[in-house]
């Protein structure tokens, strides 16, 4: 035995309007007559072909799970904004211009103390060689030959 599926249309809202001003046309209380004549001032009852040419409103209708959704989409576009003002706007930007460097040749036997007293007597040693190894990026060993720039802060 097969179950009959049947599928009912929503009224549409000239339908509503209708059947709303039909009972609204009569008096609650009054008892009047299922075939009596309707009263002449009474709105006309539209047609089947008027209420079929209406368009149906449609109501959209938004779950909570949907403004979630809603909300993340439209914020996603600030948030990712804002973290990347936030990691770039942290930058360091250089406006010294670049730092003025004397080159000199190390000699045989010449170790970076006996440059620091050379060239540095007044400052620390220990700082002029800290220098000395960041800006030329120097290892642990020093060669006779090997060309080096030293900061003009240190040079006469």
């Amino acid at each position: 035995m097969s179950a009959a599926v049947l599928e009912f249309a929503p009224r549409s809202a000239v339908a509503r309007n209708a059947a709303a001003s039909r009972n609204a046309a009569a008096p609650r209380n009054a008892a009047a007559p299922r075939n009596a004549a309707a009263p002449r001032n009474a709105a006309p009852r539209p047609s089947v072909e008027t209420a079929a040419a209406a368009p149906a409103r449609s109501h959209l209708r938004l779950t909570r799970r949907g403004r979630v959704v809603f909300t993340t989409l439209a914020a996603l576009p600030l948030v990712i904004a804002a973290m990347f003002f936030v990691i770039n706007g942290g930058g360091a930007i250089a406006t010294g211009g670049e730092q003025q460097l004397e080159q000199i040749t190390v000699q045989p036997g010449q170790t970076l103390w006996d440059l620091a007293e050379e060239y540095a007597p007044e400052a620390d040693p220990r700082d002029f060689i800290a220098d000395i190894m960041s800006v030329n990026e120097l290892g642990v060993s020093l060669n006779a030959g090997d060309t080096l720039a030293i900061p003009a802060k240190y040079s006469d």
